[in-house]
């Protein structure tokens, strides 16, 4: 086994950043190679967000389908689109975003978890909730640059008024 299988990090918290001995750093450093070591650093992106309701195997029905779209011969032949319907919610998702079945069937049942959270939590679930925020977020950046594209034809046209006057 090599020695960075031996360490068990939750990936979506944490990188591994490699650093010299010469820097002295007492936190959270675990020895992985002479003159190396690791500490945990959070990463920027997504919050850690309470769990989505987890999906019981037994509560799926999945069919493998005949894909459709573009790429030709490999994707409308192939019976790599997946179709994931939930029965207790009656809940039906279709993916075909790649040409692996495999990936299909995980992007499938994460969609499908996050349909049903919204569906059994409605205004509560986190996923409605993120996406509230980032609508949110596009609508004021949209009016920043309104704002933004509005100052610039004023200054504009305040430019070409004192070019006339002198």
């Amino acid at each position: 086994m090599s020695t960075p299988g031996l360490f068990r990090f939750p990936a979506p918290l944490t990188r591994i950043r490699t650093v010299p001995w010469g820097l002295q750093l007492w936190e959270k450093l675990t020895l992985l190679s002479p003159g190396m070591a690791v500490t945990l650093v959070p990463m920027a992106g997504k919050r850690d967000c309470p769990p989505l309701l987890s999906l019981d195997e037994n509560e799926l029905e999945e069919q493998f389908v005949k894909g459709h779209g573009p790429g030709g011969q490999a994707t409308n032949k192939t019976s790599n689109c997946v179709v994931l319907k939930h029965v207790p919610s009656g809940i039906v998702v279709k993916c075909h975003q790649t040409r692996s079945v495999d990936e299909n069937r995980k992007r499938a049942r994460k969609i499908l978890q996050e349909k049903v959270d919204v569906f059994y939590n409605g205004e509560n679930s986190p996923v409605l909730k993120e996406k509230r925020e980032a609508e949110k977020k596009k609508q004021e950046r949209k009016k920043r640059a309104k704002e933004t594209l509005e100052k610039k034809k004023l200054l504009k046209e305040l430019r070409e008024s004192s070019k006339n006057v002198h």
